[in-house]
């Protein structure tokens, strides 16, 4: 419980994205003899359950086997070929994930080409049910669902860092709002890091003022309380899993458990300790702080 890891996606809402499955699931089910030579005008996520397959990807080879994900970025052509006596078998899904509606959000990113899924023992069900369910001409809200599941498993992974933003694009909204969702990203994956504002900040080719300001307007707080607060998220996660009040405020970067404990009822409304006896009343069945409507009250509204 010492370690918590930043996600990727963290600052980016999720009415901000758009997924869409352009096709029915292919529901690979390869002999030894199968082969393909294309290329799809939208994305490809291929993630292996048996056998194994080797793919030959602007010039790169990629070895395909049980728990390996692979994506294959729109308009890119790929040779595949089984390697294995045994059916290559897993799951192809061709998909589109739009940012603001108008953004192709995969093409915002470095990616690898392939991972092997680090949580593979709790995926490779996932993975099976979404082949053998999945219906063979439609696509249903239950795969839409699992699939986001799966892709952002993948794309948690297999992130290498945002494309550079151009400067000359600064006038477009869109841009500016994927320019602050990236520094958002960049904040909550690593909110530990003192310098992670200031990088973020001047990664974005905007006036910094202006920017600041933008970002307060989209995210609801300052980058320097945003990074706070994730770290608040973080001092939460650990205390709820059991961590001393110490602890998790050593652990969320805090050396003064007097001044992490003043700092987090700022931020969250609730002392550490109130939190942790919130929670204890939650796992018990009852409302984190009794509201008989269930609605949930972190943050409260600043």
């Amino acid at each position: 419980m010492d370690k918590i890891e930043g996600s990727v996606l963290a600052g980016i809402p999720m009415g901000a994205l758009a997924l869409t499955l352009t096709r029915s699931t292919i529901r690979m089910q390869h002999s030894h003899t199968w082969s393909v030579d294309k290329s799809n005008s939208v994305h490809d996520l291929i993630i292996c359950l048996t056998g194994s397959a080797q793919y030959e990807v602007d010039g790169e080879a990629i070895l395909m086997s049980p728990g390996r994900a692979m994506l294959l970025p729109a308009d890119t052509h790929f040779i595949g070929y089984s390697t294995s006596k045994e059916p290559y078998t897993g799951i192809a899904q061709h998909f589109m994930l739009d940012l603001f509606g108008r953004l192709d959000m995969i093409s915002q990113m470095h990616l690898k080409r392939s991972v092997a899924l680090a949580r593979w023992d709790m995926i490779e069900p996932l993975t099976r049910y979404y082949h053998d369910n999945s219906p063979p001409y439609s696509t249903t809200l239950l795969q839409h669902h699992l699939f986001m599941f799966l892709l952002i498993e993948f794309i948690e992974q297999a992130h290498i860092g945002w494309r550079e933003q151009s400067v000359g694009n600064v006038n477009n909204p869109d841009a500016l709002s994927f320019s602050i969702m990236v520094a958002a990203s960049q904040i909550a994956a690593d909110p530990l890091n003192d310098q992670i504002v200031e990088r973020a900040l001047n990664s974005a080719p905007y006036n910094l003022d202006y920017f600041k300001r933008e970002f307060r307007k989209r995210v609801g707080w300052t980058p320097d309380k945003f990074q706070e607060f994730k770290r608040m998220e973080r001092a939460m996660g650990l205390m709820a899993g059991g961590c001393s009040v110490k602890r998790a405020a050593e652990l969320s970067g805090y050396s003064d458990a007097y001044y992490f404990s003043r700092m987090f009822k700022r931020y969250i409304g609730i002392s550490p300790l109130g939190y942790q006896q919130s929670e204890k009343r939650n796992r018990e069945g009852a409302f984190p702080r009794g509201e008989e409507d269930g609605q949930l009250l972190y943050p409260l509204p600043r």
